[in-house]
């Protein structure tokens, strides 16, 4: 794949390396040679341990938890392929850690998405490479270039197939109002109709649904969002979509987070199946029943081919908001 005096690497740090070798199995390459360690005293050790001179640079890091973690193994990453004389490096972050705190909620805070895109960028990412941001208002947060993936893309075909049969009684539901632009993209796909849940969130991490908007009555719901963290949001709207004699509820998230209580609380709602894609590592004790995992390591490597190419990744962008 040298087609403009360069080659093309594939790294990847500690985040996420099963998603970064599917990655690397699509292009047909072999996963750089790096070591991501630490000291006793918690700094992290970044070794490179082939040459990149000159070369197109992929470093492939999910910024999950531990976040701060990941995201420093990132940055030294970068600087040291920096230092190493590659010819470009573009920072592959399939979850961006940070993206719900994308503004002052209130007065002395920081806008931590900000400084994070800040960071990266002095750090000498020439360019990033991510999928479903919170806030997709952040892509303007870099000074360099971004490409923004959509999740939209993979879970949607995987609904339309297993409600093949049945989508007249089939709706797509936003759990919230901030979700309505990806929801209605989500229903336009699979050309249904769209609901609302209208909630208010009285503190970090919690939520009450106030009302449904819509008609759920005898229907088969799909919750649409971009990402499930304690999943007190799904959950709530869950049980307020049952209690308003929906038929079945399955849901759907780019993001798989499922923090602190996230796991019990799905297990213990009548959502029958979430579907996620594969941006974080779900460690296996979280990977219960209900929870399946569909892919983005051939959506990224078409991405990365492209990048690395200069071809045009408009035709990839399908399921933008509106």
């Amino acid at each position: 794949m040298n087609l403009h005096g360069r080659d093309i690497k594939i790294f990847s740090a500690n985040a996420n390396q099963p998603l970064a070798k599917a990655m690397s199995e699509c292009l047909g390459l072999p996963l750089g040679k790096s070591e991501v360690k630490k000291f006793s005293d918690g700094e992290i050790s970044v070794s490179i341990n082939e040459s990149v001179r000159g070369s197109d640079v992929f470093v492939v890091q999910s910024t999950d938890d531990p976040v701060n973690d990941n995201i420093m193994e990132l940055l030294l990453m970068i600087d040291a392929f920096k230092r190493a004389s590659a010819g470009r490096i573009t920072a592959v972050i399939p979850y961006f850690g940070y993206a719900r705190q994308d503004r002052k909620a209130k007065s002395h805070d920081p806008i931590s998405a900000k400084l994070v895109a800040d960071i990266l960028s002095v750090a000498g990412a020439d360019r990033i490479l991510t999928m479903d941001l919170h806030a997709p208002q952040i892509q303007g947060f870099f000074n360099v270039p971004v490409d923004h993936l959509y999740g939209m893309p993979i879970l949607a075909p995987y609904f339309d197939e297993k409600f093949s049969d049945n989508k007249d009684n089939l709706v797509v539901m936003s759990p919230d109002i901030g979700s309505i632009s990806r929801a209605r993209n989500f229903a336009e796909f699979l050309n249904v109709p769209l609901a609302i849940v209208d909630k208010r969130r009285p503190a970090a991490n919690q939520s009450v649904v106030m009302n449904i908007i819509g008609d759920i009555k005898d229907k088969d719901i799909i919750i649409f969002d971009d990402m499930v963290d304690t999943a007190g949001t799904l959950t709530n709207a869950a049980a307020a979509i049952m209690a308003n004699g929906a038929r079945s509820i399955c849901a759907a998230a780019t993001h798989g987070v499922l923090s602190g209580p996230g796991i019990e609380r799905i297990q213990s709602s009548p959502i029958e199946e979430l579907v996620i894609l594969d941006t974080i590592n779900l460690p296996a004790e979280k990977r219960i029943d209900k929870i399946k995992i569909l892919s983005v390591a051939p959506l990224f490597a078409e991405a990365i081919s492209r990048i690395y190419s200069d071809k045009p990744m408009s035709s990839l962008f399908v399921g933008k908001l509106k």
